[in-house]
């Protein structure tokens, strides 16, 4: 408990268990209920789904843009906060309404739209059997951190058009910025160093990539706007898919059921990620709305400038829209996990691809997994926004890892040749002047220094 007897969505209690406390809350005050944040900062989390949608999709009265909380106008809110790095104005389509969220919005869906979803998927397939063959000989791996949580830095990167060096320090400094940890200020300022440098090096040598297409888009978009939208990307792409691929997994390994019809081909694995998404999304809470002007909401009063905070998890299990949960949820893309409104996100397609097809190539690979440990003896990593697994220990037969060929899955894909002014179908086909190796062998510069400096850090 808080100031006031408030509870704090931080802290030993809520990190143990988070939907026991969001339901005591629910119990208590109904759809909407007071809460504090890291440094007792106050807001109202939204519980009920209908509430929810009534947040996400009406910004002329709950807006993203929070240069309106009434806290950070005050000065209460400290500048080295943890929390100020996720929910603080950025120029980016998040932190906008109206004309301007348009412009900066299609800039970002157009630009992720021009990614074939096959050369996604042949990406995720190569770096995700580069992962497996590093532990298949064992016997024995832990799948969070030696899987789900490289996997997509290492595709995303790729999708920026960054080299793959970069991924393994990405990796950290994403989990400890959104952790809200001691070091979240620190890894934010590096993830936005590297990716200034990104922005730099693609205005002057662009390629078939997401950083390059921004630059290159009719919106006009700044420097700064092309570099937050990156980071907007990153970070929610990043922690989301690797929370969605672990759940996905202790799903399979857990669920006697589940394995069943999955292999008796009742259910599919984008039937398996959708219930996932349900009933485990990835962001527990969504940072953040805040009020525009005095209003109601679900019988509370609210103040202009009052932060909200949209609980998607709890409202996922909302016994108006979910009167029982051992229902399954198959076909059913209704849930909250990806949002809602004119902000739901722009990457859910990727996300999704991402996570079906790294779990479908582990278990191709890997057909006699299992935990190494009983299932009781798994725990969860809770931040006031994510919830996910802290360790996924597993154990299988020993194989030999696979063996390589001109396109396997340690070396890069052969380029296929494309349309004059079409987008390279393999998102791996780039010019030698944009591609982390070019044809001679030979990096170019901007990567050799990038790596120097990954290394000093």
């Amino acid at each position: 408990m808080g100031s006031g007897g408030l509870v704090r969505l931080f802290g030993p209690e809520y990190e143990a268990d988070p939907m026991r406390v969001f339901e005591e809350l629910r119990a208590k005050h109904g759809a909407v209920a007071p809460v504090l944040l890291t440094g007792d900062l106050p807001a109202w989390l939204v519980l009920g789904y209908r509430e929810n949608l009534d947040v996400l999709r009406t910004p002329g009265r709950f807006s993203h843009d929070s240069r309106l909380w009434h806290q950070l106008k005050e000065g209460k809110v400290p500048p080295d906060s943890p929390i100020l790095p996720v929910i603080g104005w950025r120029p980016d389509c998040l932190s906008a309404d109206g004309e301007e969220h348009r412009r900066l919005r299609d800039a970002i869906i157009e630009s992720l739209g021009r990614f074939d979803r096959r050369g996604i998927r042949r990406y995720v397939t190569r770096f995700a059997n580069q992962l497996i063959d590093d532990f298949a000989a064992d016997g024995h791996a832990e799948l969070l951190a030696q899987y789900a949580e490289q996997l997509p830095m290492f595709v995303l990167t790729q999708l920026f058009g960054m080299p793959e060096e970069a991924a393994p320090r990405m990796v950290e400094a994403t989990t400890e910025l959104v952790k809200g940890s001691e070091k979240a200020i620190a890894s934010n300022e590096y993830i936005r160093d590297v990716l200034g440098e990104l922005v730099a090096h693609k205005r002057a040598a662009p390629g078939a990539d997401l950083a390059s297409w921004l630059i290159s888009h009719d919106a006009g978009l700044s420097d700064d706007e092309i570099l937050n939208h990156l980071w907007l990307v990153l970070i929610a792409a990043n922690e989301n898919t690797t929370s969605l691929m672990a759940s996905t997994l202790r799903m399979v390994l857990t669920d006697p059921r589940f394995r069943a019809s999955l292999a008796g081909g009742y259910m599919t694995l984008p039937d398996a990620v959708e219930q996932v998404l349900w009933d485990k999304p990835p962001t527990i809470v969504l940072p953040a709305r805040w009020a525009t002007g005095d209003t109601e909401l679900a019988g509370q009063s609210i103040k202009a400038g009052d932060m909200l905070l949209p609980g998607l998890a709890a409202g996922n299990v909302d016994s108006e829209i979910r009167p029982d949960l051992e229902v399954p949820m198959h076909g059913n893309g209704s849930h909250l996990s990806f949002g809602g409104g004119p902000h739901e996100c722009p990457g859910r397609e990727i996300a999704r691809a991402i996570a079906d097809t790294a779990v479908d190539t582990l278990l191709m690979r890997l057909p006699d997994l299992q935990l190494a440990v009983p299932e009781s003896k798994l725990s969860w990593r809770t931040t006031t926004w994510i919830r996910y697994l802290r360790a996924l220990p597993v154990k299988f037969e020993p194989r030999r890892p696979e063996p390589l060929t001109s396109a396997g899955p340690s070396q890069r894909p052969s380029p296929r040749p494309a349309a004059e002014g079409s987008v390279p179908q393999d998102m791996s086909t780039a010019s030698a002047s944009t591609a982390p190796v070019s044809e001679s062998g030979a990096r170019p510069s901007w990567w050799k220094s990038l790596k120097r400096w990954l290394r000093r850090r």
